[in-house]
């Protein structure tokens, strides 16, 4: 998988981790089940057993269901255009493996023997836990955790073609890319959205900026056409004023490619 998926696949992860009405929903859902005791472990497990119990098998069957809808949807954010479907397919990945894991976790606890049968009521059992985890994650994350799951907004209409950079920005930040420098190992990245730092080498981020049209004008920084106001002497050297007030220096070296394009 590339650098930049998974990137994406992890900040989205995250946004759930972090949030706090997530856990709440978590710990909603583990009570529930400890307090009602369903599939007969009311009957086969004291009281502290069974919270220990079900605390496992939530955490298990939660962390498996979550970790493929945001895997499934970040693979799939420009292919699928519906939310709601790319959350289907999502529970249809997570089955298989909740079932699974809800199996081996039942027979650690109680034994016996595994079927055919035994398994595919568990892979049955393991689709019905991951729409019931996926859609009440989903219902109970609040607009930033949907905003994230949704494709960001399409950049400026000069800038439709893929930018790959984009995926290693947080969906907020994700615009038309103005202006990226160097900051220490990181590359700080401006766009018309906001402002992130990334852990990547400069090189790199400019071989991820597609057709974004501009210049590199300095070992350390790139700006792009739509964030040039003007050229300018600064110190008896050129530089670049952009549109947000900042000077950028223009290397000796990358003078004439400046000019030529902006003077």
């Amino acid at each position: 998988m590339e650098r930049p998926f998974l990137q994406s696949a992890l900040r989205e992860l995250q946004v759930f981790l972090r949030s706090p009405r997530f856990w709440a929903t978590f710990g909603a859902v583990v009570l529930i089940f400890w307090v009602t005791g369903p599939y007969g472990t009311a009957e086969r497990l004291a009281t502290v057993p069974r919270l220990g119990f079900w605390l496992v098998l939530h955490a298990v069957a939660w962390s498996i269901a979550v970790t493929a809808l945001v895997l499934v949807n970040t693979l799939l954010l420009h292919r699928v255009p519906s939310l709601a479907g790319r959350i289907a397919l999502g529970t249809l990945v997570a089955g298989v493996p909740v079932g699974l894991a809800t199996e081996a976790i039942s027979l650690a606890t109680f034994g016996g023997a595994v079927t055919v049968s035994s398994l595919a009521e568990s892979i049955a059992s393991g689709l019905l836990l991951s729409a019931l985890f996926c859609g009440l994650t989903y219902m109970t994350m609040g607009s930033k955790a949907v905003e994230t799951l949704a494709p960001a907004p399409a950049p400026a209409t000069e800038d439709r073609a893929e930018v790959a950079l984009l995926r290693r920005l947080k969906p907020e930040n994700r615009g038309k890319i103005l202006h990226m420098t160097v900051a220490d190992h990181y590359t700080e990245v401006t766009t018309s959205r906001g402002r992130e730092l990334i852990l990547l080498r400069f090189s790199d981020a400019l071989k991820e900026l597609g057709d974004t049209p501009g210049l590199q004008v300095h070992r350390s920084h790139f700006v792009a056409d739509s964030h040039v106001e003007r050229l300018l002497r600064a110190e008896g050297r050129l530089a670049v004023l952009m549109k947000d007030g900042q000077e950028i220096p223009v290397s000796r070296s990358r003078t004439e490619a400046v000019r030529g394009r902006w003077g």
